[in-house]
């Protein structure tokens, strides 16, 4: 990637830093960095997400670049399972590997959440559905929106006449989505656009579980935001986040992606059963508790303690 940033060697000066921790090997500016750091012998950390599950393709010269950027870390900071055992295959020993969870502001969306199940009119005025399940996230074919479609579809019709499936998000494939849509009878398919993160936790503390489809994800920071609030989930097994947060008929079901039938099966089973709903809402509102900035602060301090013992 030629993104550049031409002052960056200027403001590492000014700031002189103790460490650095890069977000990424794939930028001219990452690679300066490396090289300002082990000119002057400050420890270098990488930030990495990737996965073994990730869809952009990998090109021998990519590939040797990135070994040869690995070489000059000193550590390594991940936000979950997924990328760990990704820097695992790439031969990175373990000792070096600190992990520091991807987190949102649990507090917020729990509150925010609570509050719209206590409000008699905000589902009135959101113009929500009685029940339904959410997706949030870009309305892209890679998302997996037109595969939970297909799902939503396969629900017996009885169903589908008491459940609603509710986007949340804006993209290029918002129409053809719901032109597709408009030929599921019965049923009720509503897209509400774009909402900022602010504005989020009402669709998710009315809905009945989340829904993330991925083709292909680091993680999925939108299962944190929904597990705050109290939400079942139904991810597919690509998603960087489903490791980590989501456990099999504990507190959501996780599917391959572009699975139809399997997706269907899941939504199938928690629009059917009340008390696994409830059930898994506690266990996920419990999970994420483990997910909070202040445990990603604590992973990267340790990696940072690291680095310093080992120059010391």
């Amino acid at each position: 990637n030629l993104l550049l940033n031409w002052g960056l060697s200027r403001a590492l000066r000014r700031a002189h830093p103790d460490a650095i921790l890069c977000g990424g090997y794939s930028y001219i500016s990452s690679w300066t960095a490396a090289f300002w750091a082990q000119c002057r012998g400050v420890p270098l950390l990488l930030w990495s997400e990737s996965t073994i599950h990730d869809l952009r393709a990998r090109h021998g010269t990519v590939e040797f670049l990135k070994s040869r950027f690995l070489d000059r870390c000193d550590g390594f900071v991940v936000p979950g399972k997924s990328s760990f055992v990704y820097l695992k295959n790439l031969g990175v020993s373990e000792p070096k590997i600190f992990t520091a969870p991807n987190a949102v502001d649990i507090d917020f969306f729990s509150r925010a959440a609570q509050i719209s199940k206590n409000g008699w009119d905000t589902r009135r005025k959101l113009r929500l559905p009685d029940r339904y399940f959410v997706y949030v996230g870009r309305m892209v074919t890679a998302k997996g929106i037109f595969e939970l479609l297909e799902a939503y579809a396969k629900l017996d019709d009885e169903l589908r006449s008491q459940i609603a499936l509710v986007f949340v998000g804006d993209g290029a494939a918002k129409n053809e989505l719901m032109k597709r849509a408009s030929h599921i009878r019965p049923g009720v398919v509503h897209c509400v656009g774009f909402m900022h993160r602010e504005e989020l936790a009402a669709f998710y503390g009315l809905a009945e579980a989340v829904i993330l489809p991925t083709h292909s994800d680091t993680w999925g920071l939108v299962i944190n935001e929904a597990m705050a609030c109290g939400l079942p989930v139904i991810s597919s097994s690509v998603a960087g986040c489903a490791a980590d947060l989501v456990q099999e008929a504990w507190n959501g079901f996780i599917v391959p992606p572009r699975d139809v039938p399997g997706l269907s099966a899941a939504m199938n089973s928690l629009a059917k059963r009340p008390e696994l709903r409830e059930q898994m809402s506690a266990r996920s509102a419990q999970r994420i508790r483990s997910y909070s900035p202040e445990a990603w602060a604590r992973g990267l301090a340790q990696a940072v303690e690291f680095v310093f013992a080992r120059i010391a």
